[in-house]
């Protein structure tokens, strides 16, 4: 199965990302959602900005979902919110589907902390104050 793999400018879907990740044998579906948050040391946060190098964003993302599809046997959807990303709303989403629970916990676990890590998206962060 090809992971569902995207960056947008639009609002992530949380649907459709599940919907990507579905199979009638699998009963475990975990997700992280990442969200602006209002504070970041001691600052009010408006929103964040994100920019990516997409190709190569598109590729490692894509390389990180079929590393944990052959390790943990899931499903992947990742995606990920370019330009504007006001408070309270995702920047980032992780799923993966598995026939039971634990996989799917722990590619979760594993693809975020890779994602951070590895993918070329960059954040700005706009202050109330300038």
């Amino acid at each position: 199965h090809n992971p569902h793999i995207l960056l947008t400018a639009s609002r992530l879907d949380l649907l459709a990302l599940l919907d990507a990740v579905r199979h009638p044998s699998h009963g475990g579906l975990a997700v992280f959602l990442g969200t602006t948050r209002d504070t970041f040391a001691a600052k009010r946060v408006v929103q964040l900005s994100y920019e990516a190098y997409i190709s190569m964003a598109e590729q490692e993302m894509t390389r990180l979902a079929e590393t944990a599809q052959a390790r943990w046997g899931v499903r992947v959807a990742l995606a990920h919110r370019l330009g504007d990303v006001p408070v309270g709303e995702e920047s980032v989403a992780v799923v993966a589907s598995s026939v039971h629970r634990r996989e799917a916990l722990d590619a979760v676990a594993w693809l975020i902390d890779e994602l951070k890590a590895r993918v070329p998206v960059w954040k700005r962060e706009e202050y109330d104050d300038g």
